[in-house]
């Protein structure tokens, strides 16, 4: 499949390159005849021109020095001329260069054109039995899908980013809170030592305020018995 759609846009752009070519044909070959009879009017003014040199030169009855006067301007004319037809003709000369060099790129598009003439046929009969109008309605709905299909994978690539990114995400989360639950369990063993160290003092402190209020309790007895035996000795 991939081959045939590689064939079927070459197919497209040989056609395109060979209207491209016939037109730039046509444009060089009209040129060309343009420049063809302008050089042949050139060439009839000038002999046209040395006619009527000829023919004043006859008829004036001028003098040597005139003569020759007309005959150094007539030779710089000349020599002017011949440069420029030279020119003249080497421009016509690459424009049959380039003519020959299109005619070669053409006929190598109409071989190959010819070579995918069976994909143009497959085309055509697509047209015939579906909904599309002519060959450009295929190509652009094949160009939406080429579009489509871009477009598909691109937004799989930022799906698969997007979901090794959270995967990353969710990795820096779990060992942040696996560190943090460590911290909350190492914090707890402490509270739990520190309860239970409060908890001994506690008991020592019970024990000691127990002994504490047996001691003034005797004390209070004693105090009391020393009041009555004072109270005793006063009467």
């Amino acid at each position: 499949e991939e081959d045939s759609t590689s064939s079927f846009v070459c197919l497209l752009k040989k056609m395109k390159e060979m209207r491209q070519m016939e037109k730039v044909v046509e444009e060089t070959e009209e040129a060309f005849t343009e420049r063809m009879e302008a050089l042949a009017e050139h060439w009839r003014d000038l002999h046209a021109r040395r006619a009527q040199l000829k023919a004043h030169v006859v008829t004036s009855g001028t003098t040597v020095k005139e003569n020759e006067r007309l005959r150094t301007q007539a030779l710089k004319k000349a020599k002017e001329e011949k440069v420029e037809n030279s020119k003249k003709e080497s421009e016509l000369l690459r424009a049959r260069r380039e003519l020959e060099s299109l005619k070669k790129k053409h006929q190598k598009l109409s071989k190959k054109l010819l070579k995918y003439s069976l994909f143009k046929r497959y085309l055509e009969e697509v047209v015939e039995n579906s909904q599309f109008r002519d060959i450009d309605d295929v190509i652009t709905y094949y160009k939406a899908l080429v579009r489509t299909r871009k477009d598909l994978l691109q937004s799989q690539w930022w799906h698969r980013q997007l979901l090794e990114q959270g995967k990353v995400l969710q990795q820096q989360i779990r060992a942040e809170k696996e560190a943090e639950m460590l911290q909350c369990k190492n914090d707890l063993v402490q509270l739990q030592e520190s309860l239970e160290q409060a908890q001994r003092d506690i008991c020592q402190w019970e024990e000691r305020w127990a002994k504490a209020q047996d001691r003034a309790a005797r004390k209070a007895l004693e105090l009391k018995s020393l009041h009555m035996a004072i109270h005793s000795l006063f009467q």
